[in-house]
């Protein structure tokens, strides 16, 4: 066996018990923030539950395979793959995510420019089309390892090894970093990353709900303003108007009234 460093986890720790352990409970809270999403949805744009699932499933698949591949290249050391681990994740957390932004707004501009309606994110059909979001994943997907492809050159520039050294050498116990690598940091950051990029690859019910009448786009909050501004008018308008309704009609029993009334005596 190898042996064990002063300080840190040793090889293999990631894919240990507790590390598997740790892995999958982050999991289950990281994804637990996009339910909470759905529901911090305003009940008008609310996505239905199979939309929320074709649209948190691409970047399920996604931080799956930026996962594995950061256990992967982090176990290639045999220091400490914790601290390799949290750089990785750092660079995905910052770089990555202007790189996924990136490859997100190119991909969505060809797809737009060539017309492919069902490789727009977040556009499945109605009703919803399982082969849209297949092709959507595979984008992603492609994303996701260009972006990663990128991360590992950026590593390949000399210096990352003494920031490895010193990153978490502070911390004596090797399941305390463990826990901080692979639960405490992920989770608040992934917390974070899948708030933002659910709102990058969703559907924009905002300007799909626009109208157009007469020529010109009015908002559904357009039409409650103008709806309100009638509700809230005097109430003298209106009775202007039945007054001036009414007029005619007055004028026209009062001619009838002044009328002679002729009586036939036999």
């Amino acid at each position: 066996a190898a042996p064990r460093p002063a300080h840190g986890c040793g090889s293999g720790a990631l894919l240990g018990r507790f590390g598997v352990l740790l892995q999958a409970l982050l999991a289950l809270c990281a994804f637990s923030t996009l339910m909470l999403k759905r529901f911090k949805e305003p009940k008008a744009e609310r996505r239905p539950w199979r939309i929320w699932f074709y649209d948190t499933s691409k970047q399920a698949i996604g931080a799956l395979f930026i996962h594995f591949a950061n256990v992967f290249l982090s176990d290639l050391t045999e220091e400490d793959p914790c601290s390799l681990y949290l750089i990785n994740f750092i660079l995905d957390a910052t770089l990555g995510m202007l790189l996924i932004w990136l490859g997100v707004k190119v991909v969505s501009w060809i797809v737009q420019h060539k017309k492919y309606t069902y490789l727009v994110f977040g556009e499945y059909g109605d009703p919803p089309q399982a082969a849209a979001w297949i092709g959507q994943c595979i984008l992603y997907l492609l994303i996701m390892v260009f972006e990663k492809t990128v991360i590992s050159l950026v590593l390949l520039i000399p210096g990352w090894t003494k920031l490895q050294q010193i990153l978490l050498g502070y911390i004596p116990s090797p399941q305390l970093e463990l826990v901080l690598v692979m639960f405490v940091v992920p989770f608040i950051v992934n917390a974070i990353m899948f708030w933002v990029v659910d709102s990058l690859i969703m559907r924009k019910y905002k300007q799909k709900d626009a109208l157009d009448i007469n020529g010109s786009t009015e908002t559904p909050r357009a039409r409650r303003t103008e709806e309100s501004q009638v509700l809230l008018s005097p109430d003298m308008d209106f009775d202007q108007s039945e007054s001036d309704q009414d007029i005619p009609g007055l004028w026209g029993t009062s001619q009838k009234m002044k009328q002679p009334s002729y009586q036939v005596v036999i």
